[in-house]
């Protein structure tokens, strides 16, 4: 593909800029559009010492702006969209969820339609049904009612039904979701202990799920690899050990000298009830304020049940191999760990002072 370009979406957020990072290396590449409510300073300074290897246009803007779509779709040939609201205890309205996660989808959609847009690659989720030693062929329904798990099923279901479309050049669109397990790595925002004693997960490192990513859109720019990946969706994983969420927390930590809490816990069920209950004072009190319970029966559900599958098929259609071993991607996220411990050490130090 001579002279292409990509928009990524929800480019300003964890996995959605190691995306971005990623993508300058690919060859031919005329433009990376990234593509974001808002990024921080920091990030806004990375993206400028890549534009030596690719354009970087960064571009603030709402999901649900058409008019915003319509320009950031103009001459673009790929898009790999990240964006979302994640959400497990409620604090969002599910209106907000819906919208962002389900309409906003749709309307990309629509608007890759309008301009174009050839190939669409959606990062969907494995929300939320217990699945051990899964594989594709037999894929289960969700039949969680959670904003969040049932806004990414009508989503991914969408950019799987688009597949196909007809462009307004005569072209077709051609689309596949990824289904990466729980994601951790350097500005991982759920590496935090919990209720999640008997959970079994295999994490995957951020850097292998963005990788993925540029994978399947290589693997659909490829006439001869495209048909068996059009439509399809995969399960990303990597050698991450199978493990519990506290233990993924406590390896990644413990070289700092945090430990797992071994104050006694309450049993499942209790936690499963108290958690109905932390619902429904959230419900009582949402007409005069947003109260964001410490868990609720979906993260009791989520944080300990087995989520455990093969990428095989990615593998086999995408030659996806993830680019980080586990002892790698372990020795960055803990170095990273101990950067926000002297971080924080010290601003303790600076206000003793």
């Amino acid at each position: 593909m001579m002279g292409w370009s990509c928009l990524v979406t929800g480019a300003g957020r964890f996995l959605g800029q190691r995306i971005a990072c990623l993508l300058v290396e690919e060859k031919e590449l005329k433009e990376i559009r990234a593509l974001d409510k808002a990024f921080r300073p920091e990030l806004r300074e990375e993206f400028s010492e890549l534009q030596n290897k690719t354009k970087l246009t960064v571009l603030e803007g709402d999901i649900l702006d058409e008019s915003c779509l319509k320009r950031a779709c103009q001459d673009i040939s790929v898009i790999i969209y990240t964006a979302c609201i994640i959400d497990f205890i409620g604090v969002p309205h599910r209106e907000s969820i819906m919208n962002v996660n389900d309409k906003g989808t749709v309307l990309l959609l629509e608007a890759c339609v309008q301009a174009t847009v050839p190939i669409f690659i959606y990062t969907s989720t494995l929300e939320v049904e217990i699945i051990q030693n899964g594989h594709e062929e037999e894929p289960l329904e969700n039949t969680w009612s959670t904003p969040y798990a049932y806004s990414k099923k009508l989503a991914e279901k969408a950019v799987l039904a688009a597949n196909g479309w007809t462009l307004k050049n005569g072209g077709t669109m051609h689309t596949c979701a990824l289904r990466p397990m729980v994601i951790y790595g350097e500005g991982s925002p759920i590496l935090s202990a919990g209720i999640n004693e008997f959970s079994r997960v295999n994490p995957v490192y951020v850097d292998n799920v963005a990788w993925a990513h540029i994978v399947a859109m290589r693997a659909l720019q490829d006439p001869k690899k495209a048909p068996s990946v059009q439509g399809q969706f995969y399960y990303i994983s990597d050698d991450t050990p199978h493990q519990s969420y506290d233990n993924l927390s406590y390896t990644l930590s413990k070289e700092r000298g945090l430990c797992l809490d071994s104050r006694w816990s309450l049993p499942l069920a209790l936690m499963y009830w108290i958690g109905f209950l932390l619902e429904i004072v959230s419900l009582l009190l949402r007409p005069v304020y947003t109260y964001g319970p410490p868990f609720n029966r979906h993260t009791v559900t989520l944080s300990n049940s087995v989520f455990t599958f093969s990428y095989k098929k990615a593998q086999r259609d995408l030659a996806y191999e993830p680019l980080y071993s586990w002892e790698e991607a372990k020795q960055k996220t803990v170095e990273w760990v101990g950067s926000l411990v002297d971080r924080h050490k010290e601003t303790l130090k600076s206000k003793t002072q």
